[in-house]
């Protein structure tokens, strides 16, 4: 199996960042790779923040900590970060995730960072990538990335990986509100090059799913929130968009994938804490959907996806009668939609054809929505692929061709 980044295998690192990493000082700081960086406490207790939380600003990381496992990725010092971003609720959070740096001498002016936006997972902190081992619940929904984040390894670029906020960390996983998962995305990049200087501020976005829709909210969103980032270009791989009508679509399928059922669930938790007046549970699910919320919170996509869960409810059975309202719909839409969004730099959208999951006649709309507002996008589809295999297909390469046109390594 080929392996993995971060703490998804607790990749093994340079010698010397290791031993830079036991050289703790009286007030637990350590000096890591050239900067000042408080050593982040080993175990799960790592994604628990100190209160009150340190640091002014989002991006600022607050500690950091080496990974190690012996199932490690060769050739790349792997790194786990805990660092400061703004929250659903406005307020200052603590985002986990990972960073991961060539081997050997960085390039004139840094290597050039891509930060990757993972594809669902679940809401459960259990389900955080950087958590991943090969026994974890969501192995199998992070470790099909590896090969293609370890390419872009071999390449010559940085890579960094958001959990997104609420993932592994204290807090609901707002799942699919695009300012949140942008301003993960953006702000781990700070953090990043907080910790090691020798990283460019030359950057790519990319992502799967999920992550693709989330790319493309840190696209829109990057020249106002990290303004000294250069972002060259996205990739979005199947972005989910279109969610109103995408959730029709799965609602009028009798006879789906029994994830569809789950993702139509995934995001009622954060709703309900966004305004529960409309979006409590009693009055967004159904009874049967109801009994098996509390899961949410326990388990990860696949487990969710089995038929004694919510794999075993129908799609068409999940939401509570009377759930889609103009005033629901208009909120799905602000909230999660990327087609709204203004982007003025380079835009890859791949698509599979035989993909289950993202409508791929809705992607299309995307991408000619995105023409329409002058946004300099490129979309290339995939006869017979599906959703997960995209990434492992020849899209993988030829993304990773489209972004070495935008950012040489």
């Amino acid at each position: 199996m080929q392996r993995g980044l971060g703490a998804r295998a607790r990749p093994r690192i340079a010698a010397g960042v290791i031993v830079l990493g036991l050289l703790m000082l009286s007030t637990s700081m350590v000096s890591v790779a050239d900067a000042k960086t408080r050593l982040g406490p080993a175990g799960i207790a790592f994604y628990t923040p100190p209160k009150p939380l340190p640091g002014k600003g989002h991006g600022g990381l607050i500690w950091a900590r080496p990974l190690t496992d012996s199932a490690a990725q060769p050739g790349a010092a792997n790194t786990l970060l805990l660092y400061r971003s703004i929250g659903i609720d406005g307020h200052a959070v603590a985002v986990s995730g990972t960073l991961s740096v060539p081997q050997g001498q960085p390039p004139r002016g840094g290597w050039p960072v891509i930060t990757y936006d993972h594809a669902t997972t679940g809401i459960a902190d259990v389900c955080a990538p950087s958590l991943d081992t090969p026994s974890d619940p969501a192995h199998l929904l992070i470790a099909y990335a590896y090969p293609l984040l370890d390419s872009w390894l071999k390449a010559g670029y940085a890579v960094v990986s958001t959990d997104y906020e609420g993932l592994g960390t204290p807090g609901v996983h707002p799942f699919l509100i695009g300012s949140s998962e942008a301003r993960s995305t953006l702000d781990i990049v700070r953090a990043a090059r907080q910790f090691d200087p020798h990283l460019s501020a030359n950057v790519v976005i990319a992502g799967h799913s999920q992550g693709g829709q989330a790319a493309l909210f840190s696209a829109a969103l990057a020249p106002s929130w990290t303004p000294e980032l250069h972002i060259h270009a996205t990739v979005a791989f199947a972005p989910v968009n279109h969610i109103v009508a995408l959730q029709q679509f799965y609602e009028q399928t009798t006879a789906p994938p029994p994830l569809d059922s789950v993702l139509l669930a995934l995001g009622i938790p954060v709703l309900a804490d966004l305004d529960p007046a409309q979006f409590s549970p009693s009055k967004s699910l159904s009874p049967a959907a109801q009994a098996l919320y509390p899961q949410l919170f326990s388990q990860c996509l696949l487990q969710l996806s089995a038929a004694n869960s919510l794999g075993g409810i129908p799609p068409s059975a999940v939401y509570a009668p009377g759930f889609s309202t103009p005033a629901t719909d208009a909120a799905l839409t602000r909230l999660v939609d990327p087609e709204q969004l203004t982007i003025k730099t380079p835009v890859l959208i791949e698509q599979g054809l035989s993909d289950n999951l993202v409508e791929p006649a809705l992607t299309a709309e995307l991408a000619h929505e995105y023409a329409a507002k002058r946004t300099p996008v490129t979309f290339h589809t995939f006869p017979g692929v599906g959703h997960i295999d995209l990434v492992t297909s020849p899209a993988g390469a030829d993304a990773t061709s489209w972004i070495e046109s935008h950012l040489p390594p």
